[in-house]
Formats: C-alpha cells, structure tokens, sequence
C-alpha cells in the first residue's frame, strides 16, 4: 500500500468541513450551510480517508449530536490533527530510515566527485564516478585498450586468462555455483551500470539529476570499485 498524501488529505478534509459546516436557521434548528448533494459528494472522499487515518472513527464512542454528519465532522476535525501532527514528526524528527551517506563509498568514487557534490554537479558527478573507477580497473589490470562494460565483462569471465587478457577474482576457484555466480554476475552488473547509468548520462543531454537518484548510481558505481580493488589478477602462465 502507498503512503498517504498528508497535504492532499488534510486539504480534502478540511474542505469537506467547510462544505459540512452547520448553522442555525434561526427556527432553533441546526442545518447545513450548503445543499445536501454538495455535502454527500464531498463525505464521499472524506469518508474513504477517514477509513485509512481513523479506522475506527464509524464506531468510536463520541458524544453524540443531532446534526446532519456530525460523526464525519467528528472524525475529520480529529484525522487533521492527526496528519498534522505526523507531518511535523516527520519533518522534526525525519522518517527513522537509514540514509545513504556518501562519505562511506569506495573512494574511487566520492573522491572523485565530492567537489562536484558540492556545487550540485550531480550529472557530471556520476559521470565523472564512472571514469574514475574505468580508469582503476585499466590500471589494476595493465589493458588500455578495452575500457568499461567491455573491459569488466571480459575481466570477471569464468574463463582462464589468456595471454594480455588477465581476469579479477573474487575468491579462489573453488568448483562451485556461488563462484560461478559471482563472477558472472560481478561482470553481468558491471556491464549493466555502465550501459544503463554512464552510458546515458553521456551521450544524452538531460536536466539536472535529483540528488537522491545521483547517490543511488553513485552508490551502484562503489560496490562495482569495491569489487575491483578487493579482486586479485590472474593472469596467463
């Protein structure tokens, strides 16, 4: 289930307050203030975002009133308090999920973008991140003349190494699935970064990327370093 729409609900709610509002006709009876059709079509919403805020507000033991609505008026006056109180949980005290901290990425990666970072060059910053750990892996393996997708690809195959084609491990050969799966797919993400976030990023022109969405590639780009710099060589006899 999605999360709710805090700002959506509590105007919708506070809407359906207005429209809902009573008045005394001056006869000594309590009326609406608008005709019953326009209340009912706005109770309709109302009502479906007080099942999800207050899933007890059709049963809760209030003190009753005689007028029109006066449960959904109820509920709704006590659901606003709530929404906003949780917004300003939120805001103050944030949602208590782990966040992304660049500072901890391999430092192929944040140290080569973090004055880019700085002046919210997100864009060149992945960009600039996927070189870095190209080059790294160029050098780790002595060859200039493959470099990326290609390059890894070739490097974390499960074939021997041949001559001027040296590969990372990641483990010794140990005959097993799990080193068989590594490798293949140390070398599937690698060529998938590299085709689905650096290649796009520089061939395509595009607005500026949303911090959030930077980090998560950056993020991709330093478990990819991490995996370079902790695999050893092998290269042919």
């Amino acid at each position: 289930m999605t999360q709710i729409n805090r700002e959506w609900a509590i105007a919708k709610l506070e809407g359906f307050l207005t429209t809902a509002a009573v008045r005394n006709n001056g006869r000594g009876q309590i009326v609406l203030n608008n005709p019953l059709p326009d209340v009912q079509a706005e109770a309709q919403i109302a009502e479906q975002i007080l099942d999800r805020v207050l899933p007890v507000w059709r049963t809760a033991d209030w003190q009753r009133r005689t007028t029109s609505f006066w449960r959904e008026r109820e509920a709704a006056t006590r659901a606003i308090a709530q929404l906003k109180a949780e917004q300003e949980l939120a805001d103050n005290l944030g949602s208590g999920a782990p966040q992304l901290d660049a500072s901890t990425m391999h430092p192929w990666v944040w140290g080569s973008v973090q004055g880019l970072w700085g002046s919210g060059h997100y864009r060149q910053g992945v960009s600039v991140a996927a070189v870095a750990v190209n080059a790294q892996a160029q050098a780790k393996l002595g060859r200039r003349d493959l470099s990326e997708s290609k390059l890894l690809g070739e490097a974390f195959s499960i074939k021997p190494p041949e001559a001027g084609k040296p590969r990372l491990r990641l483990g010794p050969d140990d005959g097993s699935d799990t080193w068989r799966s590594r490798h293949e797919g140390a070398g599937a993400f690698a060529r998938g970064v590299y085709a689905a976030i650096r290649n796009p990023i520089a061939h395509e022109q595009g607005d500026e990327l949303k911090e959030n969405e930077a980090l998560e590639m950056l993020a991709a780009f330093s478990l990819l370093a991490k995996w370079i710099d902790d695999a050893s060589v092998e290269s042919a006899p």
